[in-house]
């Protein structure tokens, strides 16, 4: 370990992918930790110099310059400490920069001083995997960390249960539910599910919409980097021939995990049937959830439904200034996605687009009979149809934010 971050309170980052360099522009600006220690695992380019163009720039929201000051403040102070050791200093955070080690029990970050590390990787998602079998997330134990945060949803292969010492977690919703002795490996799940949860969270939570019937959502999403730029030959085995296609010329459908995870954060969802799905689009960022929502309703003294768009208008904007401020965001402005580009909010609900329906639903004798309910009556049951609209910066603004405020609990509770 260099002497000029020594005795610092530090944090690693496995990969300078989407998510690991918008994770380190935040934590320029956030000030969680005093350095950072950044896992790229080769040579990035043919210098130095290389690198720190890489870290500065980026096509979707413009350099770190733009990012920390805006189109007309001043330029980051970025400056070369030792360039044999491979560390630099953005606005007088020191950064090393590791490009020998691949898998995660190489990274030796004992040595380094790292405790806490965000792998950003998206390869090593599988706790239940050990150093033994190859590279794998609990390898940055084995280096000497002690709690490690993946930027992804967990992929356990097979029929193998989550670990006692690993969980998914999403700041906010269930992070309270941190044990510094039980969790080390924990999972931020995806922008797409951590936008999801605080959507429903309110719903739960309001007497008036907690009686949720079925609910669904397909989210707009923006591409990414697992797309194809243009058309290609599927790998062997491959099952979705979509992804293959070119993300410049086409709308692709697709699918999501968003509620398998949310399933993980809130459990209580699993009551009720939850369908999910993706389309992805041409754009940079940006994605919209579009959620659609059953509920057993009521009707007041005049037989108009006591539940409509105004009452779950107001149960988001009450959120939104309440227990969710922040990390819940409403507007009643009629939005594009560029204008939720840096965005913090895990979810901004565009409230013009709330929109409900009621309808009655007959169940006649015969039927309830079949379930065991006997009754010479048919009743008539009131279900509003909800859909709500909710954007979400997937990658810099939303994703980034909640993962940041997920490591500094995590730290602040761990350290």
């Amino acid at each position: 370990m260099d002497m000029s971050l020594r005795n610092k309170n530090l944090l690693g980052i496995n990969s300078l992918g989407r998510i690991g360099k918008l994770l380190l522009w935040n934590q320029v600006h956030l000030r969680h930790f005093e350095g950072i220690v950044v896992n790229q695992g080769r040579e990035v380019g043919k210098k130095l110099d290389d690198l720190i163009q890489t870290i500065e720039t980026d096509s979707t929201y413009g350099s770190i310059h733009k990012f920390l000051y805006g189109m007309v403040g001043k330029k980051a102070e970025i400056k070369i400490l030792d360039a044999e050791k491979q560390i630099i200093e953005i606005e007088g955070m020191p950064i090393k920069i590791l490009k020998t080690a691949r898998s995660p029990k190489d990274i030796n970050w004992l040595n380094e001083g790292v405790k806490i590390v965000a792998d950003c990787t998206g390869r090593f998602l599988d706790p239940t995997q050990t150093s033994d079998t190859g590279p794998c997330i609990r390898g940055h134990l084995d280096a000497g960390a002690i709690k490690v945060i993946a930027s992804a949803p967990f992929k356990i292969k097979g029929a193998a249960k989550t670990p006692d010492d690993a969980t998914t977690m999403i700041y906010g919703i269930n992070h309270l539910d941190y044990s510094p002795d039980e969790h080390h490996i924990i999972s931020a799940a995806s922008c797409t599910t951590t936008g999801l949860a605080h959507m429903i969270k309110p719903l739960l939570e309001n007497d008036l919409t907690s009686k949720i019937l079925t609910a669904s959502m397909s989210t707009i999403h923006a591409a990414t980097n697992t797309q194809s730029i243009l058309d290609n030959v599927p790998k062997t085995g491959t099952g979705d021939l979509r992804k293959n296609r070119s993300l410049l010329n086409n709308i692709i459908l697709s699918t999501t995990g968003a509620t398998k995870a949310l399933e993980l954060v809130m459990p209580e969802i699993k009551r009720f049937g939850f369908m999910a799905d993706s389309v992805r689009i041409p754009t940079n960022t940006v994605s919209l959830i579009a959620l659609n929502v059953s509920f057993s309703t009521e009707l007041d003294d005049l037989g108009e439904p006591v539940l409509n768009h105004k009452v779950i208008n107001d149960i988001y904007k009450a959120a939104s200034e309440g227990s969710q401020k922040d990390l819940l965001v409403y507007t009643e402005r009629q939005n594009v996605s560029a204008d939720l580009i840096g965005s913090r909010a895990a979810i901004t609900i565009e409230a013009h687009e709330t929109h409900t329906r009621t309808g009655i639903i007959e169940l006649d004798s015969a039927m309830l009979a079949q379930h065991g309910i006997k009754t010479d009556k048919e009743l008539a049951v009131p279900i509003t149809n909800a859909k709500i609209c909710g954007w979400y910066d997937n990658e810099l603004g939303s994703y980034v934010y909640s993962l940041s405020k997920l490591i500094k609990y995590i730290a602040d509770k761990s350290i």
